[in-house]
């Protein structure tokens, strides 16, 4: 009787085992669209398959020309301006323009135009003056609080409205008088696992009520309220407290973390430190100042507003009349074992505070969710030429790679009241990728504004300005010369399978030396989801031969001598709106080169390439990353993949189109006048070595160790504009490839 009790019970385990290696293997669902919102628990969540690209107008040279506007890709009609084309299954998440400038805007999707603009589009001289009130049109597709205009935001109109697409996005400006703007799209490659099917974007339909009453609720504790609580009071009278260390027998998830500090201590406890450790970590995953972490430079509020943050994830709230301030947290944290939370950096007084933390039971595996990261960068003197590197997750926190989402930001970007630092651009490169996947048009831009916000204060649910003077004049106090912004990634958040590198200019030139200080929000696991598995080398016939390498059309090899996408080449003599004296041996370095040109070599085509690869047999999907010369316009291409029996017999499965639009050749118009007729400038750059990239779904790769790919150059005819074809045919660039294979972190 006991034996056999004993065999049912081993049994169970085992059974119990199985399943759980099996939910392990499926890959997580990820929420798409509206639900990205209604499913913000889901925030940690693993995204294999996913990827994320930030696109813009930026200036091509790595400058600053017309504050990175009127910069597009190119051009058809008189009111049809391109600047930005995706072919792909995906979603566009975030759409930015300064003021109502561009539109009407053509979203088109899946070939359908739909046709947005906003209340300053029909008299936009006058606009600012006229217009107590604007709104998009039509405002019930693109309502508040999930989409502003420049009204609010003092000098932006913002899109969070989800806009999916099936084949193809393409975003065009009626007008390019100062044409500026970033987007933020996510393509996939397994359809399967997401939330819902991905449908065609029809501009009837309105956002749900239970994603605008979740954004109206910013500012106010969205977390669960039935789930476990700890609260209590704490008397700061150490260099170092504890406000929870929780031991827990399966993993769980902290929904809520709120602290309330005394008014009058404010200045004095701003500057402490609020310090996580997920599972006994070696080091802690939270480590920033606490004005930082909850989204503000400092705590002094010029206005005297009630709220000097009302952000989605994270709050500050001035409570006037009971003397407190209320700082709280909404960003999901799991763990699996244990949590330790602190407050360090404390000069002991006789100061008390009150928490409140909330948590309850992880809902997913531990292989499907992530760790919540808050990395602290304080940067008071810059590299001059070089980018501020705000985080890097290789090797932080003792761990060489990391796989998970970067999904926003809070910075000071000056201690002295100077807004001009905000030309910078952001550039984020992700998974060692030498071409940043994000490239934006400015700092302030990516804070939600647009002009440095009119030199005025705002707070939305995911994006501001909660601090700083309109400048060092008008400042009512020393900290009002802090100058903070914040952005959040929700919908729009940014996957990677093992590196993170977040970056931005200090100025448009890279040559403010103010003092930057930044915190980046970041969910992460300490072990990779995408593996580099193959590399070849075109160009290399050693490296062709090993991958079976045939493109009968192709060129011969030859030799590219150009850069990637960085900042400007060489120190300028006059750089822009900057006094040089302030930089220290400046005179030393101007006509200096800061990123050098180099020489690869390749090869391009016409035809047909094809190709062995090497995947990992565990492998959810795979992502193809190619090194290519950008001086051939819009390159096009199907992608077929095939077993090496399969292939020899002629039978292919397609896996999409492989499209960057595009040239390091673009087009350029900013005329005077608000209403002026577009002027037709091509602009070539120096900068015609770009990476690419393309997903391969799970489907056609999964418990395959080795595959045949077949890349078919489809002709492509686009014009710079209309009469003016592009300096250079269109073909299929091929330096290199790269074979990257998704797999579950463990």
């Amino acid at each position: 009787m006991k034996r056999r009790l004993f065999f049912q019970l081993l049994g169970s385990f085992s059974l119990f085992f199985t399943l759980s290696s099996l939910r392990a293997q499926q890959l997580p669902t990820i929420p798409v669209g509206l639900d990205a919102y209604k499913q913000w628990d889901q925030w940690p969540t693993q995204r294999l398959g996913v990827r994320a690209y930030m696109r813009s107008t930026y200036d091509r040279t790595g400058g600053n020309e017309s504050a990175d506007a009127s910069h597009f890709l190119f051009a058809n009609g008189e009111n049809e301006n391109v600047t930005l084309d995706v072919k792909g299954k995906g979603v566009l998440y975030f759409f930015r323009a300064n003021h109502w400038h561009g539109s009407p805007w053509h979203f088109m999707v899946d070939g359908v135009d739909h046709l947005v603009s906003e209340t300053g589009t029909s008299e936009p001289t006058v606009a600012k003056r006229k217009f107590k009130a604007s709104n998009f049109i039509p405002e019930t597709t693109y309502p508040r609080p999930l989409n502003w205009t420049w009204e609010v935001t003092k000098g932006a109109d913002l899109i969070w409205t989800p806009m999916p697409f099936e084949q193809s996005m393409r975003i065009a400006y009626s007008r390019t008088r100062y044409g500026t703007g970033y987007y933020i799209y996510h393509l996939y490659a397994n359809e399967s696992q997401l939330s819902r099917p991905i449908q065609s974007f029809l501009l009837r339909h309105a956002p749900e009520k239970e994603v605008l009453n979740l954004l109206e609720r910013a500012g106010t504790d969205i977390a669960p309220q039935d789930i476990v609580k700890k609260t209590g009071t704490l008397r700061l009278d150490n260099e170092k407290v504890v406000l929870a260390d929780i031991q827990a027998s399966s993993p769980q998830q902290i929904r809520a973390l709120k602290i309330t500090l005394p008014l009058e201590s404010a200045f004095d406890l701003e500057r402490i430190r609020l310090v996580a450790t997920w599972d006994g970590a070696k080091h802690p995953s939270i480590d920033a100042p606490l004005c930082l972490f909850f989204g503000a430079g400092t705590f002094y509020n010029r206005e005297q507003q009630e709220y000097l943050v009302k952000g989605l994830p994270v709050s500050i709230r001035f409570d006037y009349p009971n003397k407190k301030i209320e700082l709280g947290c909404y960003f999901p944290m799991p763990f699996f074992q244990s949590a330790r939370i602190e407050l360090t950096g404390i000069t002991p007084k006789n100061t008390s505070i009150d928490y409140e933390l909330r948590y309850e039971p992880l809902k997913t595996t531990p292989e499907h969710s992530s760790y919540f990261h808050s990395t602290y960068k304080d940067i008071p003197l810059p590299e001059p030429g070089k980018d501020l590197v705000y985080l890097d997750t290789k090797g932080i926190e003792g761990h060489e790679e990391w796989s998970g989402s970067f999904v926003g930001n809070s910075f000071v970007f000056s201690h002295n009241g100077n807004l001009a630092t905000l030309e910078g651009d952001p550039r984020f490169y992700f998974d060692d990728s030498r071409s940043p996947q994000a490239y934006g048009t400015g700092t302030e831009e990516w804070g939600g504004g647009g002009d440095y916000w009119g030199g005025l204060n705002m707070t939305l649910p995911l994006a501001g300005h909660p601090c700083g003077a309109v400048s060092k004049e008008t400042a009512k106090h020393e900290k009002d010369l802090i100058e903070s912004a914040y952005r959040f990634l929700l919908a729009d958040l940014m996957p990677f399978g093992k590196r993170a590198v977040i970056q931005f200019e200090h100025g448009g030139e890279n040559l403010y030396p103010e003092h930057y200080e930044a915190v980046c929000y970041w969910y992460g696991l300490p072990k990779p989801s995408l593996v580099l598995t193959d590399e070849l080398n075109v160009g290399n016939l050693t490296s062709e031969k090993m991958h079976s390498y045939v493109s009968s059309e192709a060129s011969a090899v030859y030799p590219l001598t150009s850069r990637f996408e960085a900042g400007i080449d060489v120190f300028p003599d006059k750089p822009w709106r900057i006094d040089v004296s302030a930089i220290e041996g400046y005179s030393a370095l101007m006509g200096k080169e800061i990123y050098p040109e180099e020489t690869l070599e390749g090869r391009y085509t016409q035809g047909t390439s094809e190709f062995t690869i090497k995947l990992a047999p565990t492998n959810q999907g795979i992502l193809l990353r190619r090194t290519l010369d950008y001086s051939f316009p819009n390159q096009t291409a199907e992608v077929f993949i095939a077993e090496e029996a399969d292939a020899k017999k002629g039978k292919w499965s397609r896996a999409g189109v492989w499209y960057l639009a595009g040239a390091n050749t673009c087009m350029y118009s900013d005329p005077g006048g608000e209403l002026d007729p577009r002027f037709l400038k091509a602009q070539t750059s120096n900068r015609q070595l770009r990476e690419d990239e393309f997903l391969v779904p799970a489907q056609l790769t999964k418990d395959k160790s080795k595959l045949r790919v077949k890349i078919k150059f489809i002709p492509n005819h686009q014009e710079l504009f209309p009469g003016t074809p592009f300096p250079t045919q269109s073909a299929w660039s091929e330096l290199g490839y790269k074979v990257y294979s998704y797999v579950l972190p463990k």
